[in-house]
């Protein structure tokens, strides 16, 4: 087979197409990364300051618009460190779900957007680093590739892509969270697992996707906190309910007391039921 002219096209146009409220732009080797209109670097989300006050006033403003209230300081910066990582998790675990190849994405390598129009969930551009992929790949062809002798090791890539992105992100946004180590850590495996859940599930591939989070995250893997969590729970008449034990708090609870999400750690199994029930007829 030729090799393909990316080895994260496809996997990009796809996801883009499952979540259209999410816009991705892959640059070329040598295009710069957008700037104005929006555009803000994750190197400068990174570093913080201003440019993470100014991230940082979005999220107050649309906790105002949304709730009438005003959520504590270190609430609104967990609403937006979710806002970034959880679509920037999946520039590096869609192309490795879809096929199997693990780009390196740094901090220096992407830019945000979440002012685009008509794009719910911002648009993001990225210009990997190079990528990962397994022997037979044609695009192990292409500039940048590095083949890795089998699936376990590509596991550990993609723990490895995406703690290099996290983990100036995580520095950032800890200080104005109240949290450290291990609760900053334990986000990012929510992040890892619950975006990735969430787009398979609109590929038709939930249950997949669930195996391999469950090998890709089995416990164990620092700098992560816990495994990808999947258990089962049973409805009323029987029925199957998937659910996950998040590993931390997204601190919604804080907002709305009675509105607790389905895998929050202060959800009792009797309520996630009922919440699991309630999405599926909706």
């Amino acid at each position: 087979m030729p090799a393909p002219a990316s080895a994260t096209a496809d996997a990009y146009a796809r996801l883009t197409e499952a979540v259209p409220s999410l816009g991705i732009t892959e640059l070329g080797l040598a295009d710069p990364l957008p700037a104005g209109s929006g555009w803000l670097t994750t190197a400068a989300l990174a570093a913080g300051g201003t440019a993470l006050d100014g991230f940082l006033a979005h999220d107050d403003a649309q906790v105002i618009r949304d709730y009438g209230l005003r959520a504590r300081p270190d609430v609104v910066a967990g609403f937006g460190l979710h806002r970034y990582a959880w679509p920037a998790c999946l520039l590096i675990t869609v192309p490795w779900f879809l096929g199997r190849r693990v780009p390196r994405c740094p901090v220096t390598h992407v830019a945000y957007d979440r002012t685009a129009p008509g794009l719910a969930m911002g648009r993001l551009a990225v210009r990997p680093q190079g990528f990962a992929c397994l022997p037979g790949d044609p695009a192990a062809a292409l500039p940048g590739a590095r083949v890795v002798p089998d699936e376990e090791a590509l596991r550990a890539e993609v723990r490895a892509a995406v703690a290099e992105h996290l983990e100036p992100v995580l520095a950032a946004f800890g200080p104005r969270m109240r949290r450290r180590g291990r609760a900053l850590w334990g986000m990012a495996t929510d992040e890892i697992v619950e975006s990735l859940w969430y787009v398979a599930h609109l590929l038709g591939a939930q249950d997949r996707a669930r195996r391999e989070l469950e090998l890709l995250l089995p416990g164990a893997t620092g700098p992560y906190v816990g495994s990808a969590a999947f258990r089962e729970l049973t409805g009323p008449n029987g029925e199957t309910l998937p659910t996950r034990d998040r590993a931390s708090c997204c601190m919604f609870y804080t907002l709305r007391p009675d509105d607790a999400c389905a895998t929050c750690p202060r959800t009792c199994d009797a309520d996630r039921v009922t919440k699991l029930l309630a999405a599926a007829s909706g």
